[in-house]
């Protein structure tokens, strides 16, 4: 970094989220995925709303999903070399991205686990800059301008040069 440039404006990676869906055995297969990839418990996520098409009533459990907030760069690593180090540009938005993996066996380092069966998830990678935390704490809260967020373009340099992610 040069001396020149404003330590608040470098971007850093908060947080990356794992998730998965499914019912009943389905739910437990993905709830193990996870706590294989990630050496976490996962939460389950509860439905609020009644969808009769798809069998989906309130307090029915139809998710799970896991935060990984710390020593996570290795895993991301992994977890794009599942996809080729390759993104679409829409699966960015402001201050994050999201890509799904198909089949968790192409992660590299991953071995086919028979209770599992193949399953894919989810992975959201969420950005932010220095001072994020004032606008989410309690006491003395501020306010963020949209100057402080991250565009498409940012994230798009940020992982070309750190991660040598192509995007298409």
């Amino acid at each position: 970094m040069k001396n020149n440039e404003n330590k608040m404006r470098e971007i850093k990676i908060e947080k990356i989220v794992l998730n998965v869906g499914g019912i009943g055995e389905e739910l437990e297969k993905g709830f193990m995925l996870l706590k294989l990839i990630s050496g976490r418990n996962p939460a389950k996520m509860k439905s609020s709303k009644r969808i009769p098409t798809l069998g989906v009533r309130p307090k029915l459990e139809i998710g799970a999903v896991v935060t990984i907030r710390k020593n996570f760069e290795e895993l991301l690593r992994r977890l794009l070399a599942a996809v080729d180090n390759i993104l679409k540009r829409k699966q960015i938005s402001e201050n994050n991205f999201s890509f799904g993996i198909k089949e968790y066996i192409e992660i590299p380092g991953m071995e086919y686990q028979r209770g599992i069966g193949n399953r894919g998830f989810d992975v959201t990678v969420v950005m932010k800059r220095a001072g994020k935390r004032t606008a989410a704490k309690k006491i003395k809260r501020g306010k963020i301008p949209q100057r402080h967020m991250i565009p498409r373009e940012e994230i798009i340099k940020f992982m070309e040069d750190k991660f040598r992610t192509e995007f298409k």
